[in-house]
C-alpha cells in the first residue's frame, strides 16, 4: 500500500509540473472580424482601411452600425449625408474637432490624434453603409 501511494503522489507531481507553464497566456482580446479580402486588396480599398480604423478606435463606444447608441447609428449618418468629396472632408473634420447639435445635444468628442488621411478614410467607410457611392 505504501509503494502504491508513492507511486500515486510521484504521478501526481509529474501531472502537476507538465501542466506547470504549459498554458500560453493569451491577450484578451475583442474580435471584430475582419474584411474577407486579401491584404494586398485592402491597401487599395479606401473603404475596407476606413472599416478597420472605425474598428479599432473608440467609435463603438458611441455609435453602432445600425443602432443608435449614444449617437447616431452609421447607417443614420450615411443616410443623411450624400456620398461626396465634401462630406467626407466635413465629416472627417467632426471626427477629428468632434461636434454638437446635429444629432443633439450631446457633444461627439474630438479625436486629435487621427490624422485627416485616416479619418477621410473613415468617413468613406460611414458613408458607404447605405449602399451609396461616391459621387
Amino acid at each position: 500500500m505504501k509503494k502504491f501511494a508513492q507511486m500515486f503522489l510521484m504521478l501526481a507531481c509529474i501531472v502537476v509540473l507538465a501542466s506547470c507553464g504549459s498554458k500560453k497566456e493569451e491577450a484578451a482580446t475583442e474580435d471584430y472580424g475582419t474584411p474577407d479580402e486579401s491584404s494586398e486588396a485592402i491597401a487599395g480599398d479606401v473603404i475596407a482601411q476606413g472599416e478597420l480604423l472605425v474598428k479599432a478606435s473608440d467609435c463603438k463606444t458611441c455609435h453602432h452600425a445600425t443602432n443608435k447608441l449614444i449617437g447616431p447609428s452609421h447607417t443614420d449618418v450615411a443616410k443623411k449625408y450624400d456620398f461626396t468629396q465634401a462630406n467626407v472632408t466635413l465629416l472627417a473634420g467632426k471626427i477629428i474637432s468632434g461636434g454638437t447639435g446635429v444629432w443633439g445635444e450631446i457633444p461627439m468628442s474630438p479625436h486629435p490624434d487621427i490624422s485627416q488621411d485616416d479619418a477621410e478614410k473613415m468617413a468613406r467607410y460611414v458613408l458607404s453603409l447605405d449602399g451609396e457611392k461616391e459621387h
